[in-house]
């Protein structure tokens, strides 16, 4: 039996569906469009996640993922993760099981809350060209902003250069969710170094959409934002 399935589709709250369609904008033409909810809010299914994810196996895994339900795919998501840190001998596998199924990570939250614990946390010791071909190449928005959200790990561990690099391939992106992204990351980043994201800044910020200078800058004073938002 796949107790991720049942104790997820236990929780279902119809009286959340509407609030979290809209939220994720699943109308016609919109970033979500088609996606489907239970009513399930992220912390219960952190919860599910946590009492089941011993006894999830990767069948039960796909099984989530495979579902027109976007929580269930958050789950899968979540346990895999927690399996990738748990189970070291299992790594590999995650990871492989992780990149042949982003066509299912389809949203900005099943990215940000998967990508760099797993792919961010497995490549800090390996070669990283995979991210600049997500980034560059990618089929989906949501591949792209794989690319560029995995490195988050990295400045956690105080490493920028990846983080710098991928944003440059990204810099003139037309979708907001990637702006949105990038500029987020530079700004984790400037956190770390703000040397580093100024010089970055200097001779793209004139250039670069609004939305991504805005979250990049986000942390500088307010005297120096209004310095490069006058361009």
């Amino acid at each position: 039996m796949n107790r991720l399935l049942s104790e997820m589709l236990s929780r279902a709250d119809p009286s959340q569906v509407d609030g979290l369609s809209r939220f994720f904008k699943t109308g016609p033409g919109q970033y979500g469009e088609g996606d489907k909810f239970l009513g399930i809010k992220v912390p219960v299914t952190r919860e599910v996640v946590k009492a089941c994810w011993r006894e999830t196996s990767m069948d039960h895994i796909e099984e989530c993922i495979a579902s027109e339900f976007h929580e269930l795919r958050l789950a899968a998501l979540l346990t895999l993760v927690q399996i990738f840190h748990s189970k070291k001998t299992q790594r590999q596998e995650c990871v492989d099981f992780y990149l042949s199924h982003t066509g299912r990570i389809n949203n900005w939250d099943l990215v940000d809350l998967s990508c760099y614990p797993l792919l961010g946390e497995w490549l800090l010791d390996k070669d990283r060209s995979l991210l600049y071909t997500l980034a560059r190449q990618g089929k989906t928005i949501w591949e792209q902003r794989i690319g560029i959200v995995s490195t988050m790990t990295f400045i956690r561990h105080g490493q920028l250069d990846d983080t710098f690099a991928i944003a440059d391939i990204l810099l003139h992106h037309p979708h907001d969710l990637i702006q949105k992204a990038v500029g987020w990351l530079l700004r984790e980043a400037g956190k770390r170094d703000k040397d580093a994201l100024t010089a970055f800044l200097e001779g793209r910020y004139a250039s670069m959409p609004r939305t991504m200078l805005r979250y990049a800058i986000e942390k500088f004073p307010q005297e120096e934002r209004k310095q490069y938002l006058k361009i």
